[in-house]
């Protein structure tokens, strides 16, 4: 009886996996993936740990499931795909009557925490998620890799914070064509990511919330164009975003690199037949107390309804700091948008333009903002083809061209306005504060005016 508990003992031992080494160079990957499998809840030491593949988590297999450490474990991902890949069986709504039992009962909040992933293959992810509920990644770095955090598919109430995701080829967090309803991005750096900051593209996303994050540098030297935020409904829909409390920016020197990029051309089918055109206008975003610079566009709105911009500080759009086309139902109120001379030491000697400019757009609300120094452009405030627009109590000083230019503009209200050019006699604007071109049935109320009024 002692001999074969003896041969029992020795033959678990020779069959068991050994622990994770976690010196660099030892392939780690099947211990970590047994203790995912038959533990689920694993807590790694210091060291540096290397994969050859993709640790999956099967939520269905695993239970309930974490990987953790105190901030000196590191995973080394060598080849292509994610370090960490959850996959759970969710497919239903945020809402309890959609739940099945088993996902509370064995999937519910994957987590990682505390880990830092390092990519060392070009194709290699730091995160994935699939079919998860409660996804809730926290102090987090993850750099060098392609995407950061890859959402796929279908998922539901992801919660980022204190994470860092820093100079990545692709995307710091990427909404890639997935079924997300409720995510929240707080208090974290995403910057320096080639492929964008955040990126929603195509599938159903809403109720997206992006916090007090420093989000910066997201542009690629080289195209194609990104932006630290960008919300592309072409394929999809994409809607009910708050952006607040960021500090956005950098860099100019990529192509048409904007800070907030929204294309609302959203083709979602069951969204078509209740617009009645060709494309629905995604849209229903919230950008306050903000804080955006240095790039080519720093907002940037095409077919879009229902954007609110207010209470932000604007300089350095090298091409715009705002542009608005085919869209409607945009409030922009209480925003700074400024030149501001301390900012001639970054070396860019004013090559930026700023400015305003709204195409083609209805039912806008452009009220209560300084608007200073837009220069090298035929208008601070340049309005084209647009309908039933309340331009109000801003104040447009100081710039190059007109003030205030409004072609085509149809049933508006203009009025309440500052629009002066006091600079030295040598540098001041010799075209008129305010242009009309075209338009009709518009009332224009008192205005403060430093050149004459034209209609042309």
């Amino acid at each position: 009886m002692l001999r074969k508990t003896l041969l029992l003992l020795l033959s678990v031992t020779v069959c068991a996996a050994q622990p994770p080494v976690g010196d660099g160079n030892t392939d780690d990957t099947a211990a970590i993936q047994q203790l995912l499998d038959t533990q689920g809840s694993v807590k790694l030491a210091k060291g540096t740990y290397r994969l050859t593949k993709p640790l999956a988590v099967d939520l269905t297999k695993t239970g309930f499931a974490a990987l953790s450490g105190d901030g000196t474990a590191r995973l080394l991902m060598t080849a292509a795909g994610p370090a960490l890949h959850f996959f759970g069986t969710h497919e239903g709504s945020a809402a309890p009557s959609t739940f099945r039992p088993e996902v509370w009962a064995n999937e519910r909040t994957p987590m990682v925490d505390g880990i830092e992933i390092v990519g060392a293959h070009g194709e290699a992810d730091g995160i994935e998620a699939t079919g998860t509920m409660q996804l809730t990644l926290s102090r987090v770095v993850v750099r060098e890799c392609r995407h950061a955090v890859h959402l796929t598919k279908r998922n539901r109430n992801v919660l980022i914070s204190a994470c860092h995701f820093y100079h990545n080829t692709g995307v710091g967090v990427f909404y890639d064509d997935v079924n997300l309803h409720q995510s929240n991005i707080v208090g974290s750096h995403i910057s320096y990511n080639g492929g964008g900051g955040v990126v929603s593209r195509g599938g159903n996303v809403r109720n997206l919330h992006i916090g007090t994050c420093d989000i910066e540098g997201n542009h690629a030297a080289e195209g194609p164009p990104s932006a630290n935020i960008e919300l592309d409904s072409r394929g999809g829909s994409i809607g009910e975003v708050a952006v607040t409390g960021c500090t956005i920016q950098h860099t100019n020197k990529s192509p048409d690199s904007a800070n907030i990029r929204i294309i609302g051309a959203g083709t979602d089918p069951s969204l078509l037949r209740r617009v009645g055109r060709e494309h629905t206008r995604e849209g229903n975003v919230t950008i306050s107390a903000n804080v955006f610079s240095d790039v080519q566009v720093n907002i940037e709105i095409r077919h879009a309804r229902g954007v609110v911009i207010t209470g932000n500080t604007f300089w350095e759009g090298f091409q715009h700091d705002l542009l608005v086309e085919d869209s409607e139902n945009i409030v922009v109120t209480g925003n700074n948008f400024d030149r501001n001379p301390r900012y001639l030491v970054n070396g860019f000697d004013n090559a930026e333009k700023n400015g305003l400019v709204f195409l083609r757009c209805a039912d806008c609300i452009l009220s209560s903002n300084l608007i200073t120094g837009v220069w090298k452009k035929r208008a601070a405030v340049d309005i084209e083809s647009g309908n039933r627009l309340q331009i109000s109590n801003n104040s447009v000083l100081d710039s190059d061209g007109a003030g205030m230019r409004l072609e085509k503009v149809t049933n508006s209200m203009i009025s309440g306005n500052i629009i002066r050019d006091d600079r030295s006699a040598e540098k001041r604007s010799k075209e008129p504060s305010l242009v009309f071109i075209g338009g009709k049935a518009n009332v224009i109320g008192q205005n403060v005016i430093g050149n004459k009024q034209e209609a042309r």
